[in-house]
C-alpha cells in the first residue's frame, strides 16, 4: 500500500464504491444507491456481508425474507425514482440467487435499473463442487449465475480482484444511461471476495451522475416534423419515458400548443392528471373508450417513450388506419423504429421542446380537439358508472376500486399493482394525480410483486402514501415483505381482493372457449378446499388487518386506515367474473385450431376473423 492506495479486500472496496455514488435530487445531492437487500447465505456472508457491515453507516443493509420479494422491492423503488435512484440486491451462489433471476427479468424488461449481486463458484476451483454448485461435466465455467445473462444489461463475473473496478464503472454507466438502463449482474465468486489487493484511492472518488438527455439528430427532427404538419388528426401516445426523462410538464405544453390528444400505456399512466382536458386514458387492450376510438381513426401516432407492447397496440389491431403514421420519439433506437416508423431518438423532455418549436405554430384541425374532449366526457361517464358504490356482496373490482379512489386517492397517493385482472381495470379507472401516483408493473407482469413492490415504493418516496392492491392469487404467491414493512416501520395500506384464484385467467380461459380448469379454486384438483382467513395470516406478521363485507365497509375501514402509523391490510370479497365492458381491445391469443368442443372451434372462427381484421389493416 502507499499514499496513492489503499489495501482492501474486494467485497470491502465494492461497499466502498457504492457509498460514493451521487445523484442530485429536488436540489439536493443525495446517495444514487438506495441500500442494499440482502440475504446471506454462504457464498456471500463472510466476504460481503463483512464489508457492508464496514460501511453500515453510510449505506443501510436491509435483511428481506424472500429474495425474489426483496429483488421486487428493488425494481420498485428505481420505478418510483424514475430510474434516478436504485438499490443493489446480494445473495448466495445457489436457490437465493437463482430467486432473483424473475426479478431479473422483470427489470429487463421495464428498463429499470438494480445491481444484482449473487455469490459464485469459487475462482481457484479447489473445494469443487462448493455446496450449491451447478455442475457441467462439458463445460467447466457453468455456474448457476449463467442464468442472469439473457435478462441483465451487463453481466460480470468476478474472478480476480482487480476486476471489480472496470466491471463497477461498466456498471455504473448502465445503470445511469437513459438508452441502455436495466438490470446489471456482477457474480462474486465467493473466494474473491475476500481477496486483498492494493486498490487506487482515485477508484473511490466522489462521483454525481447527471442524467444523459440526448437532443435529436437535425434530419430525424425535420423529418418527424414534416409528419405531423400533414396529419390532421394526430395521436400522442405517452409511455413510462415520459416518467422516467421528467417530461410531464413539456408533454403538457406540447398537447396544448398544438391540440394534440394524449393516451397513456401502463408505464405512462399518470405522465398527464387524470383531469387534463386533453388526456385521454389508458390506451390499448385495456384502454379507454376515447382513447381507443382515437387511435383507430388517427393518421398519425407520436409514440412518446414507450416500448409499444401488445397491450399498447391491441397486438397491432388497434393501430391499423390504412395509411397511418408513427414517429417513434424514444432515447433508444429499437423502440423508436417500432411498426416501422419514423424515430426520432431524444430524450423526451428535450425532444418535445425541441419538436414543439420546429412545428411552428401547427395545430390540428377538423375539430380533432372536440372530438377527443367529448369522447372522453362519455368516457367518464361510463368510468363513473363502473365504479359507483354498490351493495351487492360481491362487488366487481371497478367498484373496489372506485372506493379506495373515493378514500384515499389523491396527489400524495401511489397506486401500485402488478399482474391479473386488476390492472385493466386500474388502467382503465385510476386517475392519477400527479407523476407516479400509478405504479403498475405490467412489463413483465409479475405475480407477487405488490406487496414487496409497495415496500420499494415506499422507501423511495416516504413522504407519500402507498396503497398496494392485490389479488388473492397473487398475495399466496409472495406476501412475506409483509413483515418486512412492519420491521421497518414502513407505512403501506394494501386492499386484497378475494375472487377464489385466478380469476383473470379463468376469464380469459372461458373467452378463448375453455371449459372452467384450474384457474379459480373451486375447478382445481382437490380433497377440501379450507378457507383462508387472509386478515388472519396478515396479522400473524404484525399487519393491522380486518375483512370487510361490503363497499361502505371498505370506504370506512380505509379512512380509518389513514391513522395509523403502521401497515393495515383490508380483505374483500369480489366477484370472479365481472369486468368492466366500457372500452378495451381485442389481444392476440392463439386459440386451437382443432378440438372436439364447440365453444373452443366458435372461438377460433372469431380469432380467425380477428386476424384477418388485422392482417388487412
Amino acid at each position: 500500500m502507499s499514499a496513492t492506495t489503499v489495501r482492501l479486500t474486494m467485497a470491502q472496496a465494492l461497499a466502498r464504491f457504492l457509498t460514493k455514488q451521487f445523484v442530485i435530487e429536488d436540489g439536493r445531492r443525495v446517495p444514487i444507491f438506495g441500500g442494499v437487500f440482502a440475504i446471506f447465505g454462504h457464498g456471500n456472508v463472510a466476504g460481503l456481508g463483512e464489508a457492508l457491515y464496514g460501511v453500515r453507516d453510510e449505506i443501510t443493509t436491509y435483511r428481506a425474507q424472500n429474495e425474489q420479494g426483496m429483488a421486487n422491492a428493488a425494481v420498485a423503488f428505481a420505478k418510483a425514482s424514475f430510474r434516478r435512484r436504485f438499490m443493489a440486491c446480494t445473495t448466495s451462489i445457489g436457490p437465493g440467487a437463482l430467486n432473483m433471476v424473475t426479478s431479473a427479468a422483470l427489470a429487463h424488461a421495464n428498463r429499470l435499473p438494480v445491481l444484482f449481486l449473487p455469490g459464485d463458484v469459487f475462482a481457484n476451483r479447489l473445494p469443487d463442487p462448493v455446496l450449491q454448485q451447478i455442475e457441467d461435466w462439458g463445460d467447466g465455467t457453468m455456474s448457476a449465475t449463467d442464468c442472469f445473462k439473457p435478462v441483465s444489461r451487463y453481466f460480470d463475473r468476478i474472478a480476480r480482484p482487480e476486476q471489480i473496478m472496470p466491471a463497477l464503472r461498466r456498471a455504473m454507466q448502465v445503470l445511469t444511461d437513459p438508452a441502455e438502463c436495466g438490470p446489471v449482474t456482477l457474480a462474486l465468486c465467493q473466494d474473491v471476495q475476500a481477496e486483498a489487493y492494493d486498490y487506487p484511492l482515485s477508484f473511490f472518488a466522489e462521483k454525481v451522475w447527471e442524467p444523459r438527455r440526448i437532443r435529436p439528430d437535425e434530419d430525424e427532427l425535420a423529418r418527424a416534423a414534416a409528419l405531423i404538419k400533414d396529419a390532421k388528426r394526430p395521436l400522442i401516445v405517452a409511455g413510462g419515458g415520459v416518467l422516467y426523462s421528467g417530461a410531464s410538464d413539456a408533454l403538457a405544453r406540447f398537447a396544448e400548443a398544438h391540440g394534440v390528444p394524449v393516451a397513456e400505456t401502463h408505464g405512462g399512466k399518470s405522465a398527464l392528471p387524470h383531469g387534463h382536458r386533453l388526456n385521454m386514458g389508458a390506451v390499448g387492450v385495456t384502454g379507454s373508450s376515447a382513447s381507443n376510438a382515437l387511435a383507430a381513426d388517427a393518421d398519425l401516432i407520436l409514440a412518446v417513450g414507450t416500448r409499444l407492447a401488445d397491450f399498447t397496440t391491441g397486438s397491432w389491431d388497434l393501430l391499423r388506419k390504412p395509411g397511418h403514421k408513427t414517429v417513434g420519439l424514444n432515447v433508444q433506437p429499437f423502440d423508436a423504429g417500432k411498426n416501422g416508423g419514423e424515430t426520432l431518438v431524444t430524450d423526451a423532455r428535450v425532444g418535445l421542446d425541441v419538436l414543439s418549436a420546429a412545428l411552428d405554430g401547427y395545430s390540428t384541425g377538423d375539430g380533432w380537439t372536440e372530438k377527443a374532449e367529448a369522447l372522453k366526457r362519455e368516457w367518464m361517464a361510463a368510468a363513473d358508472a363502473a365504479t359507483a358504490p354498490t351493495n351487492a356482496p360481491a362487488p366487481s373490482d371497478a367498484q373496489v376500486i372506485g372506493a379506495v379512489q373515493r378514500a384515499l386517492g389523491g396527489p400524495e397517493t401511489i397506486l401500485l399493482c402488478a399482474a391479473g385482472g386488476l390492472p385493466g381495470e386500474l388502467h382503465k379507472l385510476w386517475q392519477a394525480e400527479r407523476p407516479g401516483g400509478y405504479h403498475m408493473e405490467y412489463g413483465f407482469s409479475t405475480m407477487g410483486y405488490e406487496i414487496a413492490g409497495g415496500l420499494g415504493a415506499k422507501l423511495a418516496k416516504p413522504a407519500q402514501d402507498v396503497v398496494v392492491m392485490v389479488g388473492d392469487g397473487s398475495y399466496l404467491m409472495l406476501n412475506s415483505e409483509l413483515y418486512s414493512a412492519v420491521m421497518l416501520g414502513v407505512k403501506l395500506t394494501v386492499v386484497l381482493l378475494d375472487n377464489g384464484g385466478y380469476g383473470c385467467i379463468n376469464r380469459l380461459q372461458m373467452a378463448c372457449g375453455g371449459a372452467n380448469f384450474n384457474n379459480l379454486l373451486s375447478d382445481t384438483t382437490h380433497v377440501e378446499l379450507p378457507p383462508i382467513d387472509f386478515a388472519a395470516h396478515a396479522a400473524s406478521m404484525g399487519v393491522k388487518a380486518e375483512k370487510v363485507a361490503s363497499i361502505s365497509e371498505l370506504e370506512e375501514a380505509l379512512k380509518r386506515s389513514k391513522a395509523e402509523t403502521g401497515t393495515t391490510l383490508v380483505v374483500i370479497d369480489t366477484d370472479p367474473l365481472a369486468t368492466t365492458e366500457a372500452g378495451g381491445n381485442w389481444w392476440d391469443v392463439a386459440v386451437p385450431e382443432v378440438s372436439d368442443r364447440e365453444a373452443v372451434r366458435s372461438a377460433r372462427a372469431a380469432y380467425d376473423t380477428a386476424l384477418a381484421r388485422r392482417t388487412a389493416g
